[in-house]
């Protein structure tokens, strides 16, 4: 079938529930445009669209304004896509600039599995994003190499980026926490001696070690020694 903007609008705001979406968009700052359809209700529809005529939604149906619901659904049809690498990287390449909060991210990379088969390639690709200036970029870079890179061939080079990154941004600054945390869950002693040789700025490295003492992965002992390990700030 022909995916028309108006057909999926339609069909988001019949699967739509009021006060979900008055919930939803209260965790995510700055989001006016919510719908309020539930993530797994927009899975299965993404899943079917990618099954059919993902071409005809990609032409017709994602020009000009989205809305939170709009969006996110095209990142899971991004993801759902069966097709090269190469292909899927374009798609990627034009989403990015699109992410304007963490939930249109972290579920993005979240259904971007086709990295996980393609590490090199992917890891090239997302470099560029990591270096990058923009607070949304990098927040994609980060939960990527969280999701996809915590492996014992990447795990150094992924705490090294981790280590260079510097802005300002909140959600920047929460996805390399993010990613920290969970590379210790993973790889306990290789981030341990990050933590003690990096120059992270002090915001970050303590929000880092928080979401270790907050995460079940982690044993009591070493929550005990990484409490001893946060900074002391003004």
């Amino acid at each position: 079938m022909e995916y028309t903007k108006e057909y999926i609008l339609h069909e988001l705001e019949e699967m739509a529930e009021k006060k979900y979406g008055e919930f939803s968009s209260a965790l995510i700052p700055g989001e006016n445009s919510m719908l309020g359809v539930r993530i797994p209700k927009l899975r299965d529809f993404a899943k079917r669209i990618a099954k059919d005529d993902y071409g005809s939604y990609l032409e017709n149906a994602c020009g000009g304004e989205l809305c939170f619901e709009e969006k996110t659904l095209k990142g899971f049809v991004i993801g759902y896509i069966k097709a090269d690498m190469d292909y899927i990287l374009d798609l990627v390449r034009d989403f990015v600039p699109q992410i304007d909060n963490w939930s249109v991210c972290d579920t993005f990379c979240a259904t971007l599995k086709i990295f996980g088969k393609n590490l090199e390639k992917g890891w090239d690709f997302l470099i560029p994003y990591a270096q990058s200036g923009k607070e949304f970029e990098i927040r994609f870079a980060t939960v990527m190499f969280m999701d996809y890179y915590l492996k014992e061939d990447y795990i150094d080079r992924v705490l090294a980026f981790y280590g260079k990154i510097r802005h300002e941004g909140y959600y920047a600054k929460m996805g390399v926490a993010w990613g920290l945390a969970t590379a210790y869950a993973k790889f306990p002693d290789r981030t341990k001696d990050f933590l003690m040789n990096t120059d992270l700025d002090d915001w970050t490295y303590n929000k880092a070690i928080q979401k270790m003492l907050e995460s079940y992965r982690i044993d009591s002992d070493s929550k005990e020694m990484l409490r001893s390990m946060k900074r002391r700030t003004k």
